[in-house]
């Protein structure tokens, strides 16, 4: 005779069932009964849903509801975009990805006199994980490839490794968040957040960096690509 116990699924049993009663009226009162089963299946032991089973229950619930969102982080919405460069969809979770070059609205601090307006910035390579952001320049709006070279962010509040600090944003990326959600929070955050201040004297580019963004404002001009500075690194070193 050929085994066959194997190819069987996991049995499960009924153990306990609860009843919900409710009345007919408009202001409906619930009730809750809570039964165990026996080895037939059948209901006994009915008595009133204490506290500590219902903490359970809840407890459980919310365990399921957690591992559905963790499985949902970071899936995509449909075919993958052609800016998206490597995607890591574990819990804490990472996405490389760019932008072309391009107009964005641009907030600066009071002290630095620089009207906060649209203004051209180049093209940019983002590398993002739940909590953090890294961002650099890039040279044309090609899509990059891992010997592409990476230029420093030309922008205020990003130290020279890429890091950047978000000051006061509250960072909210949710657990049910898909790679497209992903993205444009993080550019939402770098974006609507004002920059103030260069990180421990790290001038970007080659010039006055104030200058620089004084100039580009209400200037159709492209982006200056012969002010950004080499980081000395290419993709593959984020990888």
């Amino acid at each position: 005779m050929k085994v066959i116990t194997q190819n069987f699924g996991t049995l499960y049993h009924p153990k306990t069932a609860l009843v919900f009663y409710q009345t007919d009226k408009r202001n409906k009162d619930t009730y809750v009964e809570y039964f165990d089963m026996d080895k037939s299946g059948n209901p006994i032991n009915a008595h009133p849903l204490t506290e500590r089973e219902a903490k359970i229950l809840a407890k459980s619930l919310n365990l399921n509801t957690k591992k559905e969102k963790k499985q949902e982080f970071l899936k995509p919405k449909g075919i993958l975009s052609t800016h998206i460069l490597h995607l890591n969809p574990s819990e804490n979770g990472s996405v490389i990805w760019y932008t072309k070059a391009g107009k964005r609205q641009l907030y600066f601090s009071e002290n630095l006199e620089i009207p906060s307006v649209r203004a051209k910035v180049p093209a940019m390579l983002w590398l993002a994980t739940r909590r953090s952001l890294k961002i650099f320049a890039l040279s044309s709006n090609r899509r990059p490839t891992e010997k592409t070279s990476l230029f420093y962010a030309p922008f205020f509040n990003v130290y020279e490794n890429g890091n950047v600090c978000m000051g006061t944003v509250n960072i909210d990326i949710q657990n049910s968040a898909s790679v497209e959600e992903f993205m444009e929070k993080w550019e939402e955050y770098f974006f609507n957040s004002y920059f103030s201040h260069l990180m421990n004297e790290h001038n970007p580019i080659n010039g006055n960096y104030v200058n620089l963004w004084k100039s580009l404002i209400d200037n159709e001009k492209p982006f200056p690509k012969e002010v950004l500075k080499s980081a000395n690194r290419t993709l593959k070193n984020l990888l």
